[in-house]
């Protein structure tokens, strides 16, 4: 495997989005994940659209770099497993709520027992330490409670909406793999693991509040939370004569230009509303209103010539349809062809940093449920004899099994 990982070994525990998007980072920069699979597997290879069942598009782009194992961890066997293979790895990653892992027998003691210089991260919803600790927790929820749907409502949706994307599973994921790998450092400097919780409530309120807390920033308040830049319902993509444009007209230099750019050029000192940023600031919703209307008047070919001629940055509103065309991305091979082995032709992204020395690669396609049960076990030192009266007794699976799992193609 390349990349500068490599050497490192994860145990996935973890389904839906969060995790698995956390484990496939770390499985792309060339760490060995091993995705340990219920019988009925990650729920995310039942959301379609696929061609095979269990392979819905979600799970497959969320869990390459990996491979796969199923163990029922509610067997005593299974979890016997589970403690043979998390001795020989270097980090165990889980999504479900701590309460069920100790039920299970795999809370952080029993871990630590097996293999001391354990990392053991947990990536749920809310701290251990307050109320909230026991409720389960889901994208939607934590976009809810965190203000996310609130802040649409401000900034002039007719209703609350989440975002379009599984955001705050992805935003919570990167940072599920940075405090790993911060983990694993503080590791191989002191030889002692530990455990770290990453709970998905609190992460994205630092990413929310960052920019919201505002004026609540000070003690006593100087003013409302709410930034409102971010606010301003002319915060948008802005309609011309032929489609959308985004564009950021943001500095004095900036103004000065877009002025200059229009045959206008007295505007900036003759309109206080222009004149600072402050100013602008202060009537942001009339700032990006005039922008509005002037943009309306030409088409998005015009703009981007005119605006990338004055140095403003600019850049036309794309559909998902349009980024799969787009020249740069091509140009740079940022989308790729894989035969995978039992879906055929996918295409797949690179990853997307650049290194001049490790640069990472995907390892492997998206596993099959349970594609290197055998593989996996026989390298943990079972015999083949083992791994068979396992399979009988259905405390693990294999490929070769039909998957089993309620069908939803929706």
């Amino acid at each position: 495997m390349a990349g500068p990982l490599q050497g490192i070994r994860v145990l996935d525990l973890t389904t839906v989005v969060m995790g698995p998007y956390a484990c496939q980072l770390m499985g792309d920069y060339g760490a060995e994940v091993i995705k340990v699979e219920s019988p009925d597997g990650d729920v995310m290879r039942l959301s379609g659209p696929m061609k095979s069942p269990g392979m819905g598009h979600l799970f497959m782009s969320t869990n390459r770099s990996k491979r796969s194992v199923v163990i029922d961890l509610k067997a005593a066997e299974g979890r016997d497993l589970l403690l043979r293979l998390a001795k020989q790895a270097d980090v165990l990653l889980y999504n479900i709520r701590p309460q069920a892992m100790s039920r299970l027998g795999l809370g952080y003691e029993d871990l630590r027992a097996a293999n001391p210089r354990l990392v053991y991260v947990g990536a749920f919803g809310f701290s251990q330490r307050g109320p909230y600790g026991a409720r389960p927790a889901y994208d939607d929820l934590i976009q809810g409670m965190s203000g996310i749907p609130w802040l649409s409502l401000q900034a002039g949706a007719a209703e609350p909406r989440y975002a379009p994307v599984i955001l705050a599973d992805r935003i919570v994921g990167l940072q599920v793999a940075f405090a790993t790998m911060a983990a694993i450092r503080h590791r191989d400097t002191s030889n002692e693991g530990q455990r770290v919780d990453v709970p998905m409530f609190e992460n994205l309120l630092t990413i929310v509040l960052g920019e919201h807390l505002a004026g609540s920033l000070f003690e006593p308040p100087i003013g409302e939370p709410g930034y409102q830049r971010s606010l301003a319902h002319n915060r948008r993509p802005h309609r011309t004569l032929d489609g959308y444009v985004c564009t950021l007209v943001y500095t004095d230099k900036h103004w000065r230009s877009f002025f200059a750019a229009i045959g206008q050029p007295e505007m900036f000192e003759k309109d206080a509303r222009f004149s600072s940023q402050n100013e602008r600031l202060t009537h942001i919703n009339e700032v990006y209103g005039y922008l509005a209307d002037v943009l309306a008047t030409r088409t998005t070919a015009n703009w981007i010539e005119t605006l990338t001629e004055a140095d403003i940055p600019v850049a036309r509103m794309n559909s998902i349809d349009e980024i799969l065309g787009d020249e740069h991305l091509h140009a740079i091979d940022f989308f790729r062809t894989f035969a995978h082995p039992s879906e055929g032709p996918i295409k797949d992204m690179a990853v997307p940093t650049e290194w001049s020395t490790s640069q990472p690669e995907v390892s492997r396609h998206a596993p099959r449920l349970g594609e290197h049960t055998v593989e996996v076990l026989a390298e943990a030192g079972l015999d083949a004899r083992t791994i068979t009266e396992l399979l009988k007794k259905k405390v693990v699976r294999s490929a070769k099994d039909r998957f089993v799992g309620k069908e939803d193609h929706d």
